[in-house]
């Protein structure tokens, strides 16, 4: 298809609507980009204030101002006059009547085609919000593959978003804060936008734990006086130092960001007082070698913390980030960390991709760095065509963009870098799939270990492959990368369905020789049709369902033959058909009577134990063989190790029993750990919340700690997500109480 030019743009007076923010825009394109031609971006603002003319956010302003803002931030970025035109029109195509081809005309393909990558696709129905949100991202990586410009607007239509987020109601601030904090600040990271993702970190952690993000507010706010004195000395000193070893070099300081600081509190169930790297320095100087020139001054100064030393210059990570990291120890045991790094470096870290912002005339990027930065995505882009299920495709996004790496070698001295934890087994499968699907064992330092061994910084791996050797779905159990896990789970989908296939056939021959019904009469296109009515794609689909016990095969037989079956056989219950709504009750364990399974005669239906989902929890459901359908939470877990097996998934939603109409609500038992000071009166206060808060206490076990600090384990019985998230929070609001987490085992 011949590329269409976009029209030569004439300059036009700007309507008199947000004049000075407009100026600012283009001061900021001349300033940064002074060979840009900005007449497409007056063009951009034009048409934007023509469509949506009118239109209001939630805070009563002009829809208009929000791509303004939009734009804004990509001239912070430096991003070039056809990106910032893009952000102007990225909501032209979903809120006003433009079309894209509208887009095409007016501002050519180059345009139209970031806004068709940034625009949502609401036009098309879900089932489910996951669905809805896995393909929007999907859609997004995909366009982003192409042009990474069409993220960069997506994150700063999400930065602005969250600036304004307190105009919309609590449930709406809580979806896109917690969206945010799983997608959208990880990409940013992903990309190396490290000042992009704090600010999205913070705004979102405000409003998906409010109650904590204000006891860190307080307490940070608290030191922050003596750490900001404490700072201006250290930096005096080092400036000192350095002028006096002739090392030109600029110091900042910083305390950290309240969402890191939540982050390292839950990881290491530690207080305040202990987070290390609460307090910081930044060294930026001119060249490596004054990097680590400034290391080495920096250690004659304070002592160094073992173990607290990394080397990002060296070896950088996925996202390019390089830095020298050291934490000492100061005046009055006051513990900092100090980051050293080049100018270039330091603007790698802060802006990302977007710090080589540079377009060929065609509009293709030209950094090698940004080649590399986006190998992650066409990787993404590559495994995700074996993923049928959306939150598959969520699980292992989420998995790959906020990774946390080993870094190995090959025999031959080859850097390999495998996730936090990363086993052999991924190192097998991070050289090739099937060096992973034949891995039989592996030598690590030149010993033979298991599987499941965890690696460290600085293992030599040798894998040790043997033809004809599948892999094992207890594979899944403890690899960590998401290549490794997608590998895995695509070849058991393929096995599994093939001999799920197999014995669907022979159940369903079985049942027909009981019955003297010849197979044989039946066309394939009977099956066929059978399949449409239990909402399948082929007659393949059908007997896999079989197989794995989803359908009986006297059900599927006295739907293809009704007439053929026994006379006093009782006819099965209809299939599921597209849209039913028929929905049957079922009675089994303690909490399960208030579970329903769609279109299913009288099935066992239990909680699964693993993860004991309460009702208002997203839940899933799995056919187990002989055992009926085991409930899930969607986010157990052990549900990741079952989404390849997507035949044996059912719907499953909670409902109201007959004593909860009558006022009478069930109760879940639920497990909650409670992180807090080893004090007197402490298990008073947190019982009382408890009581308090109308909840039974079932049992109650204490563990005292070695650092003045225990941990008490309760179990409790909550009616609901609400009823137990109001409990959570009722506790950690207590003097004393440093987090509260709950088991999902009981």
């Amino acid at each position: 298809m011949a590329s269409v030019q976009p029209p030569a743009l004439s300059v036009e007076r700007v309507p008199d609507l947000f004049p000075e923010k407009f100026r600012q825009l283009l001061d900021t394109v001349r300033r940064n980009r002074p060979s840009d031609d900005a007449n497409i971006i007056r063009q951009a603002w034009q048409f934007c204030l023509e469509h949506h003319n009118g239109q209001l956010r939630a805070s009563g302003e002009p829809y208009v101002l929000h791509p303004l803002e939009v734009a804004l931030v990509l001239a912070d970025m430096k991003l070039d006059s056809t990106a910032i035109a893009a952000g102007l029109l990225h909501d032209a195509v979903e809120d006003t009547p433009v079309t894209t081809e509208d887009i095409v005309a007016k501002f050519g393909e180059q345009v139209a085609h970031i806004v068709d990558g940034v625009t949502k696709i609401d036009k098309i129905q879900f089932a489910n919000r996951e669905d809805r949100q896995a393909e929007n991202v999907r859609k997004m990586l995909l366009a982003m593959v192409s042009d990474v410009r069409v993220v960069l607007i997506k994150l700063a239509d999400r930065l602005h978003n969250m600036r304004t987020l307190e105009h919309l109601s609590p449930d709406r601030q809580r979806s896109i804060a917690r969206e945010t904090l799983d997608i959208y600040a990880p990409l940013a990271h992903r990309l190396g936008m490290g000042k992009l993702r704090g600010e999205l970190e913070d705004l979102a952690f405000r409003y998906v734990d409010t109650i904590t993000w204000d006891q860190l507010h307080e307490a940070v706010e608290a030191r922050r006086s003596e750490g900001e004195q404490f700072l201006s000395g250290v930096e005096a000193l080092l400036s000192e130092k350095l002028r006096e070893n002739n090392i030109k070099a600029r110091v900042e300081w910083r305390i950290k960001r309240l969402y890191s600081i939540h982050q390292k509190l839950v990881k290491s169930q530690t207080s305040i007082d202990q987070v290390y790297d609460l307090l910081a320095l930044r060294v930026i100087t001119t060249s490596v070698q004054d990097c680590y020139a400034v290391f080495g001054i920096i250690h004659s100064i304070w002592r160094p913390v073992p173990g607290r030393i990394k080397d990002f210059i060296a070896m950088p990570r996925p996202n390019l980030y390089q830095s020298l990291h050291t934490t000492v120890m100061g005046e009055g045991g006051h513990q900092f960390e100090v980051q050293i790094r080049t100018e270039e470096m330091h603007r790698i870290a802060e802006e990302g991709i977007a710090a080589h912002w540079k377009y060929k005339q065609g509009g293709s990027p030209v950094s090698a760095r940004d080649e590399q930065r986006l190998a992650w995505v066409r990787q993404l882009v590559e495994w995700q065509r074996d993923m049928t299920d959306p939150n598959e495709f969520l699980s292992t996004l989420k998995i790959d963009l906020f990774p946390e790496e080993v870094y190995t070698f090959t025999p031959k001295g080859k850097v390999v870098v495998v996730p936090r934890d990363g086993t052999p087994l991924d190192f097998a499968y991070t050289i090739h799939t099937e060096v992973g699907h034949t891995c039989v064992g592996a030598r690590v330092n030149g010993r033979m270990v298991p599987l499941r061994t965890k690696l460290r910084n600085g293992d030599i791996v040798e894998v040790i492959t043997q033809n004809g050797h599948t892999p094992s779905r207890d594979w899944l159990t403890f690899v960590k990368s998401s290549r490794a896990r997608n590998k895995i789970r695509h070849w058991l989908n393929e096995h599994q369905r093939e001999r799920a296939i197999d014995i669907g056939r022979k159940l369903l021959e079985r049942e027909a020789r009981k019955y003297k019904i010849p197979l044989s009469q039946f066309e394939e296109s009977d099956f066929a049709r059978l399949a449409a009515d239990y909402s399948l794609a082929t007659p393949s689909d059908l007997m896999a369902s079989i197989g794995f016990g989803k359908y009986s095969a006297r059900q599927v037989l006295n739907r293809l033959a009704p007439a053929l079956m026994h006379p006093q056989q009782e006819p099965e219950a209809a299939p599921i058909t597209p849209g039913a709504d028929a929905v049957r009750r079922v009675a089994a364990s303690s909490g399960s009577d208030s579970l329903v399974v769609e279109g299913q005669n009288e099935l066992l239906v239990y909680r699964a134990k693993c993860c004991n989902p309460i009702r208002g929890e997203e839940i899933i459901g799995y056919v187990t063989r002989g055992k009926g359908v085991a409930v899930h939470a969607r986010n157990c877990p052990n549900v990741q190790n079952l989404l390849y097996e997507a035949d044996r998934r059912i719907a499953v939603e909670w409902a109201r029993t007959a004593e909860e109409k009558a006022g009478h609500p069930q109760t879940y038992p639920v497990k909650l750990t409670v992180h807090c000071d080893d004090r007197a009166g402490m298990l008073k206060e947190i019982t009382a919340v408890i009581s308090d808060g109308n909840a039974n206490i079932r049992t109650v076990e204490t563990h005292p700690g070695d650092a003045g600090d225990a941990q008490i384990e309760f179990v409790i019985d909550a009616e609901d997500v609400r009823h137990l998230t109001l409990l959570i929070q009722g506790l950690r609001r207590l003097p004393g109480v440093r987090d509260v987490t709950r088991s999902q085992k009981l």
